[in-house]
């Protein structure tokens, strides 16, 4: 059995729902940080209240993908998971510009970000179920398009509503401007029709029918099966959660004697406890136990080593985006227009043209997500990937030297080729290394790549923007456009040439 060539009028039904899901993403993105500081945050109270977020992601993706992977219903394999999360997201649009405190505006992020993940990840896996390995490429592309454009729409509505419509940017002193809740309004609607659409208007594999193809390709490459020897595998699953364990225990113990920022020791707490994870499971599997967790932690130590050597590329570059999205709008009130107050009508002005800036690099994103499997096809996707960053790179780094409106717009140019190719290159890098029967929880694992950065940006960088650059927000962009260029150069290193692992008796 062979999985058939879809149309490109099914591509696009299938990955219409990205359109939802980034639209509320965006307005996520382009206005946390605003409604944070109209509710009371200051500069470097910012990044530990977004750390919900990616905490949230890290957790719920690789246990959705998991599941969805052993689901089946008369909706499919992947669809119920679409489904409830547009309507647990949809919800919180509605309340998140509501949110009278600003530590409800931190929950309400944390359970939309986590309803958002319900929804998101499967959609990567969708593409790996559904299309052979030559239509891939075009699968992650369509998703850039839909992610790109639909950012377009959301990141630009509250300039919208207040420079069409009239509705105003402003409010009184801990309320959220007009033009922001109803930007919130629409995109809750936005999502939940979007995905629907993907719902009722999309097909699925069987996992039988999956498992069927799967057999036929081990048939025709059995050399790209690695299977590997238990007995080493939990050796070497304790060696992991003992360097963890230690390492994190060291580093926790040298925050708190020297008085280190809090926030430190989100990060690594965490190691000690993942430390702690991958030695229990270790000693499970020594006496043989085999259940949900076992399988969840022990595949981790069992990545295909692209997917490794993608882990690093992708933590550099989304800890640049990450930078962005969090300090874009204090750079570009307090460098560019020097203006500070939040009751101001031009700190408003300005803060309203960070949701523009977002919506050309997504514009951007959306016109070249086509482009760049051209590209790759003349080259490579390594070289196309590299080539990419370096142009993110240099757009962050570029907002320090800019006085304009115009200018900003120009930095986002080269922000959002970078987008583009962020999302799509990696993945269509990744996926033939994954079974089908493993293609969602590694699609999930594989955000850990997306969510530690962005862990490590909320921890370290007020740390960082404080202690080192006189609270000047600038400056954080520019350190993610070195990681991004990085992340870049890492990209030459990923050998495209991967083995499918499996461990036939991980437990």
């Amino acid at each position: 059995m062979q999985k058939r060539k879809l149309s490109f009028w099914e591509i696009w039904n299938m990955s219409f729902g990205f359109l939802g899901i980034q639209f509320g993403f965006a307005l996520q993105n382009a206005n946390t940080s605003r409604i944070f500081e109209t509710l009371g945050a200051s500069v470097e109270d910012i990044p530990i209240l977004w750390i919900a977020a990616p905490v949230t992601g890290l957790v719920v993706q690789p246990i959705i993908g998991y599941f969805s992977d052993k689901t089946w219903t008369k909706l499919g394999r992947r669809k119920p998971y679409f489904l409830l999360g547009a309507i647990l997201s949809s919800i919180c649009l509605f309340l998140m510009p509501n949110s009278p405190t600003l530590w409800i505006a931190a929950g309400t992020l944390w359970i939309m970000d986590a309803s958002i993940n319900i929804s998101m990840e499967p959609f990567r896996a969708f593409v790996g179920d559904n299309l052979d390995e030559h239509q891939r490429t075009q699968g992650f592309a369509m998703q850039s398009f839909f992610i790109g454009f639909g950012a377009v729409l959301g990141s630009l509505l509250p300039y919208l509503f207040t420079n069409i419509f009239g509705i105003s940017n402003t409010a009184a002193e801990g309320l959220i401007p007009d033009s922001v809740k109803w930007s919130f309004y629409v995109g809750g609607i936005v999502f939940i029709s979007a995905v629907l659409w993907t719902v009722f208007n999309s097909k699925e594999y069987s996992p039988e029918e999956l498992a069927a193809i799967e057999a036929k390709d081990k048939e025709k490459e059995p050399q790209r099966v690695e299977v590997v020897d238990k007995s080493k595998n939990i050796a070497k699953q304790i060696r992991v959660g003992l360097f963890m364990l230690v390492f994190g225990s060291i580093i926790t113990w040298l925050i708190f004697i020297n008085g280190l920022t809090k926030e430190l020791y989100i990060l690594f707490v965490g190691l000690i406890i993942a430390g702690l994870l991958f030695i229990s499971v270790a000693l499970l599997r020594k006496q043989n136990v085999r259940n949900g967790y076992t399988i969840i932690i022990t595949d981790m130590l069992n990545m295909p080593l692209a997917m490794k050597q993608l882990a690093w590329v992708q933590f550099f570059s989304w800890f640049a985006l990450f930078s962005m999205w969090i300090y874009t709008t204090q750079a570009v009130t307090g460098h560019v227009f020097n203006t500070l107050d939040p009751k101001s009508q031009a700190y408003n002005d300005a803060a309203d043209w960070v949701p523009v800036m977002f919506a050309v690099y997504n514009g951007v994103a959306a016109a070249v997500s086509f482009l760049l499997p051209v590209l790759a096809k003349k080259t490579n996707n390594k070289i196309t990937h590299m080539l990419a960053l370096f142009a993110g790179g240099l757009g962050l780094i570029s907002v320090y030297f800019l006085t304009d409106k115009t200018g900003l717009l120009l930095a986002m140019v080269g922000v959002g080729i970078a987008w583009a190719s962020i999302l799509s290159i990696p993945y269509a890098m990744l996926s033939n290394s994954l079974p089908s029967a493993k293609m969602g929880y590694y699609m999930g694992v594989f955000n850990f790549f997306v969510v530690l950065p962005q862990i490590v940006a909320a921890t370290i960088l007020g740390f960082i923007v404080k202690e080192f650059f006189n609270n000047e927000p600038v400056y954080a962009l520019i350190v993610g456009g070195f990681a991004m260029i990085l992340s870049g150069l890492l990209t030459l290193r990923v050998k495209t040439k991967h083995k499918i692992v499996i461990d036939e008796n991980q437990n």
